[in-house]
């Protein structure tokens, strides 16, 4: 679901891109800053490069509900799923430093134009998803720096974006559960 999701937000905020500067050619995509050897990698010049740079569990207990009720009124003992914040940078390397900042400021209007994206606003949402939220993350100059450094990279300007809520929900049921058909009285112990 990860790489689906990715695709998806690279995939529409290239069409953004594309549509707002009259591009044929693609100008987004996924892949990391540096490569094992400490270079640069050669996609990654002249576009907007998205990065997955962290993932964390949503311990939010609402969304865990274990059972599903069956057609003949029993109850499948599901597997819960589990919901993942992504942090994504979104950085920008392109040879003219004018460029880099105009291809910058059109990935963040693409954010700010589309903070919740679901089935409403986006026909081609992959099945699976029911809704994305894109919040951007306030960081200091201090933990930016540190990012760079601990990626082993250069600075390009960039924005981080946690992404809210995927989904991984694995198919797998547990056990199957008879409903409470008969309710007798509780004998309940003296006091």
């Amino acid at each position: 679901m990860i790489d689906t999701v990715l695709q998806f937000t690279a995939n529409s905020l290239d069409q953004f891109v594309r549509n707002q500067f009259g591009l044929n050619e693609s100008k987004v995509l996924i892949n990391n800053l540096i490569e094992a050897d400490g270079s640069v990698p050669k996609p990654n010049q002249n576009k907007l490069v998205i990065s997955m740079i962290n993932i964390a569990q949503e311990t939010n207990r609402q969304f865990y509900v274990r059972n599903q009720r069956l057609s003949d009124g029993s109850f499948s003992n599901v597997r819960r799923p589990e919901r993942y914040n992504i942090d994504l940078l979104v950085s920008s390397s392109f040879d003219d430093y004018t460029e880099t900042l105009k291809f910058l400021n059109s990935g963040i209007q693409f954010f700010q134009i589309n903070p919740v994206v679901n089935s409403s606003s986006y026909s081609n949402l992959p099945e699976g998803i029911d809704r994305l939220e894109f919040e951007v993350e306030k960081i200091s100059y201090f933990e930016m720096h540190n990012l760079w450094s601990a990626m082993g990279a250069k600075y390009v300007p960039s924005v981080i974006y946690k992404m809210r809520l995927i989904t991984i929900e694995s198919e797998n049921t547990q056990g199957f559960v008879a409903p409470v058909t008969n309710q007798s009285n509780p004998v309940l112990p003296n006091q």
